[in-house]
This record gives structure tokens, sequence and C-alpha cells, in this order.
């Protein structure tokens, strides 16, 4: 057996209407052409999901994709990608503002933010700012969009009135902690980053770094075996009271006797780590008691790759608006990818339906609702109905 490929193509849909002159007025009448998904465009449905997930599912920008029309023989603008990329993701927006709030009405939410270039701040500089993607309790994912790293962007996609009993587990940046004692959330933080901090400190005290490695690596080893016996509710509750607690004990105790006991400059890596874990103990002790707050945050960060992976690709966004469009795609595709769903079938279909779909039913486009309403019989495109 061997692997193949044909090379990727383009195809013209021509369109035949038939025209009809009248007897009785003599008056000459055509059919109008068929609605498309942006009116007057010569673009498929199926060339604008195509040109949005090679932009944003496989970091292949626009330049390039214009080059590739052009060796195929389609002489288009660069300018006209641009153009259909920002008005499909527009298209999408109500879609992502209902996940967006889906996710907010999520009893446990993970945060963090990520950089990006996006807009001028001077000529031949761009501006510094930020995604802050945040995941939901359903497996959904945003990427709100803001021009800096101020703590009250936290609030700004959050809201001021979060769930009753709402958790928030994020990594150790202020801002957070800040958003949770002023709307009396609870705020818990992820042992990975607590971890890299004492990875840090090898090179300078291996075997002290060494010690607090081990008794991190032993909460991970009783994650997963509740992963591996698939417990769920009270059983893992109790499950990490009984095996975790006293290893979270036992390394707080050690992080005390150190910072006791230790001799080192302020600057010392193994201090700073030892200082973090400690200021930051209430936090990391969340997870212990309630069941539905992970011990970390890599799932967030697993979820969130496609942004600095496609930041090594396109490298930033002219504008800010072009940024906020990057962050509503890739919102929806990323989601797709959690809930296994494809995000060509999803798109295509979505980018028909959303401008029918009672806007008051908008949440049932997002990814995990719309595989549950249409995944079974997808909208197809023109181009699929001819294959077919």
């Amino acid at each position: 057996h061997r692997l193949a490929q044909r090379p990727g193509s383009y195809v013209i849909l021509k369109y035949v209407r038939p025209v009809i002159k009248r007897r009785d007025t003599q008056t000459i009448h055509c059919p109008a052409a068929p609605a498309g998904v942006i009116e007057g465009s010569r673009a498929d449905v199926s060339f604008l999901v195509g040109l949005l997930l090679d932009k944003f599912a496989w970091h292949l920008p626009l330049y390039r994709q214009h080059q590739r029309l052009a060796d195929a023989g389609i002489t288009v603008s660069r300018a006209w990608l641009t153009q259909l990329a920002a008005q499909a993701a527009a298209l999408l927006t109500p879609i992502y503002e209902a996940q967006l709030a889906s996710i907010r009405a999520s009893r446990v939410k993970a945060m963090d933010e990520t950089p990006i270039k996006a807009g001028r701040a001077s000529p031949g500089k761009m501006k510094a700012c930020y995604f802050w993607p945040v995941y939901g309790e359903l497996h959904e994912i945003c990427f709100p969009f803001f021009d800096s790293r101020a703590h009250s962007n936290v609030e700004k996609v959050l809201g001021l009135k979060p769930t009753e009993g709402g958790v928030l587990l994020s990594d150790g940046y202020g801002a957070y902690e800040t958003y949770a004692s002023k709307t009396g959330l609870t705020h818990a933080q992820c042992w990975t980053h607590c971890r890299r901090e004492f990875i840090n400190a090898e090179a300078a005290e291996p075997e002290l770094a060494a010690k607090a490695l081990e008794f991190i690596g032993a909460l991970y080893a009783v994650e997963a075996k509740i992963r591996d016996d698939k417990l769920k509710s009270e059983a893992k509750r109790e499950y990490r009271l009984d095996h975790a607690r006293p290893i979270v004990t036992a390394f707080f105790t050690w992080v005390q006797e150190r910072l006791d006991a230790q001799g080192l400059l302020p600057s010392s890596p193994l201090t700073k780590a030892l200082i973090y874990a400690h200021k930051r103990r209430a936090a990391l002790e969340v997870f212990l008691a309630d069941p539905d707050v992970p011990i970390d945050t890599n799932h967030l960060e697993r979820a969130l790759r496609p942004i600095p992976i496609g930041r090594k690709n396109w490298m930033f966004s002219w504008t800010e608006l072009g940024a906020q469009h990057v962050g509503v795609v890739q919102s929806l595709i990323a989601t797709c990818r959690l809930h296994e769903v494809d995000p060509y079938d999803y798109l295509v279909d979505v980018l028909q339906r959303v401008g029918q779909h009672p806007a008051a039913d908008v949440a049932q486009l997002t990814p995990r609702l719309w595989k549950q309403h249409f995944g079974k019989a997808p909208l197809r495109s023109d181009i699929s109905r001819r294959a077919g």
C-alpha cells in the first residue's frame, strides 16, 4: 500500500439561469441568482470556509493563499481575501458571543492570557495586545481580545455577578486574585505553574528543587489514579481528601521549614519558588474539596495552542479589529475540536444558517449544541451537492 495525494484544486461553479420573454407584455425575465452567504459575493461558502480553515486551523497566511490561487490560475486581489475573512468572521460573531455567555454561566472557569501584536503603535512598531482565553465547564473556549494586560479585563470578560459557588482557576497573575476578591468568587490556582517555579530552580538548588518536584509528582499520580478509575463527584472528592491532602500538607510544611531555615538570597530561584508556593497555599488547595476543579490549567493551555502557533506563522494582525476576528474564529474552531466536530462541516452549515436562524436561539449554533441539533444533517455547499 502507498499513500498518495492529489494536488488541492479550486472549482468555478457556473449557474445557468434561463432568460424568458413574455408574449403578452414582451418583457424579459430572468430568475435571481442563488443567494450566497455574503450578498453579491463571488465566493461560495466552501471557499469561505476553506479560507478560514487554511488561515486559522492550518496557519496559512492570506498572502500564501493568494500565491496558491495564482499558481492555480485564479486571479483575485489580496484585499478581496482579507475582506472575505472579515465578513465571514462578522457573520460568526453572534455565535461567538452566545458561546461566551455559556462560559460565563459555568460554575468553574479557567482563564489565562496570551500576547499578540495587533495594530500599529508607531511607525514600524506593532502594539502589544492580549487574548484572554476563558474555558468553561462544558468544554467551550473563547478568546476575548484586549489591547492591554490590565486587571480590569477579567471583569469585562466575566462580569461582576459570577455564578453562585463559582470558582476561577488561573495562574499566579494578580488580575485573577483581584477579580476574585472583588466579586467573592473562589480563586483556585494551577499546580503546573507552581511546578514550573521549582523547575526554574533546579540549576541553582538541584536537591531541594527535586524534593519539591517529588511532592508535586505524587499529586499528579493521585490525579492519574482518579482518571484511570473514572471517579466522579463525591467519590473523586473523597479520594483527593484521603490521598492528595496529606501530600499537600506535607509539601507546605516542607516549604515553611525551608523558608524558616534557608539562608539563600531573596533573588535565589529556589527562594522565589518557595515564596510563590507559600503565598498561594489557599488557592492551590481549592481542588482538594471541590471535585469539579482541575488540579491545573493544562486543559486550557492545550486548547489555546492555536494562538501561539498561528502567531509564529502570520506574526501579527494589522488592525485590532483583525485580532478580534482571529479570536472569534479560533474560539469556534477550537471548541469544535473539543467536541469532535468537523470544523469544515460546522462552518459550512452555520455560515448558511446564521442569517435565517432566530436570534433568540443563536446558542444552538455553538459547536456543542450544533452537534446535538444539526450535526446529523448539516447544510452542504453547492460543490458538495454537485459532487454527490
